[in-house]
């Protein structure tokens, strides 16, 4: 089964992520082939009910985020539940030419990374890539804890306000580069966070791999915005191609995933029963496998507010139906002993179960007309009507 101001843009990210953890991370086969230790159906179990457990939980708060990122984005604000006030926080919106364009950059980064794999030494890229998801980690954590943070916050602490500001040039050439607005609470995140990296950097413990696992899923989730429904549909058509070529076709999808550290895939010990918290038998599920299906997930409750029905038909029926396309690929992956791309199970269950349940509301055309723009879109509609006024 198969990913900061001035860090890379959400959806490139999220195709690293994808692309290197798409499918190989199945389950144990990838990294154990050698383990001798044999999982008990009890941990076997307990492995993968947790994983499917905890790939749940950032498609559906991520989801419910990406509401509310959405109305700020329409109503032109840049605050968030999470506290944070800066345009990094602001939802990145994914065109149908993004959507096209997607597989071929995750190709590109897969193969990339195979070739450095190949020609380099293992234990400094991975060394050099700890350091970069350390600094992503502990942001994307520390925005993911904010809400929790504004809820338990004591009342008697000041919450202080903060700024940083940093700026190119002077007078009216004057042009800024980073700008964080921040508070007390966003700082007493941040060192909790900071904490999490720490022990991840120095014992990479399965805890805090999944902590900043799930908190890179969930900001995927809520921050990658699909503009349409037919551009969901070119994105998870295209990566349903690329899962099973890059896992099927080659060996390059598992040569990557056995050589890359990094907290880029949630793990279950299956041997945790057996060995406690230094149970090391691990069963895997790349990030990709929560992400690409989570944001199509969002972006159909998203439909189900624009209905203004007061029902979440199809999202909960494309929620049911990821949870149905990855039992089938565990369930697969199982009774095969190989390693499955998800997406061959989860791109026909998350699409078809909601265009089925539209067919049968007689909404299948209002659907696909559903489209939400991005901000630049609404700047550039701004202009134009600005320009027409004038005229």
């Amino acid at each position: 089964m198969s990913e900061a101001e001035q860090a890379p843009a959400p959806e490139v990210a999220a195709a690293i992520l994808d692309a290197l953890n798409n499918t190989d991370s199945n389950g144990t086969e990838a990294l154990n082939a050698t383990a001798k230790f044999v999982a008990t159906p009890e941990g076997t179990a307990l492995a993968y009910g947790s994983l499917v457990f905890m790939a749940l939980l950032p498609i559906f708060f991520g989801a419910l985020r990406s509401v509310t990122c959405s109305k700020s984005k329409e109503l032109g604000e840049n605050e968030f539940d999470s506290g944070f006030r800066n345009s990094a926080d602001m939802p990145e919106t994914i065109t149908s030419r993004d959507a096209a364009r997607f597989p071929i950059i995750a190709s590109c980064t897969l193969f990339g990374l195979y070739l450095f794999f190949k020609v380099f030494s293992q234990e400094y890229i991975n060394l050099l890539l700890s350091v970069y998801f350390f600094a992503l980690g502990v942001l994307a954590l520390s925005h993911t804890m904010s809400p929790l943070m504004s809820a338990v916050f004591p009342a008697s602490i000041p919450n202080k306000q903060y700024q940083l500001l940093f700026t190119q040039g002077s007078g009216e050439s004057k042009e800024e580069i980073v700008n964080y607005e921040f508070d007390t609470k966003n700082l007493v995140c941040l060192v909790i966070s900071s904490v999490v990296g720490v022990w991840y950097l120095l014992k990479k413990h399965w805890i805090a791999n999944n902590l900043f696992g799930l908190a890179f899923a969930l900001n995927g989730v809520e921050l990658l915005h699909l503009n349409n429904v037919s551009t969901g549909c070119i994105l998870l058509g295209g990566l349903f191609v690329y899962d099973v070529f890059w896992v099927f076709g080659t060996n390059v999808m598992v040569t990557v995933a056995k050589s890359f550290e990094a907290p880029i895939k949630l793990v279950f010990p299956q041997d945790l029963l057996e060995r406690g918290l230094e149970a090391s038998n691990f069963a895997m599920l790349g990030l990709g496998d929560i992400v690409i299906p989570g944001i199509f997930i969002a972006l159909l409750l998203r439909f189900d507010v624009s209905l203004n029905k007061n029902s979440r038909t199809y999202f909960y029926s494309s929620f049911l139906a990821y949870i149905f396309g990855l039992g089938l690929t565990i369930f697969v992956m199982h009774t095969f002993k190989h390693a499955q791309p998800a997406l061959l199970y989860l791109v026909p269950a998350c699409v078809g179960f909601p265009v089925i349940v539209a067919l049968l509301k007689g909404e299948l055309t209002e659907m696909f007309r559903y489209e939400e723009t991005s901000p630049e879109d609404e700047a550039a509609k701004g202009d134009s009507e600005s320009e027409k006024k004038d005229q």
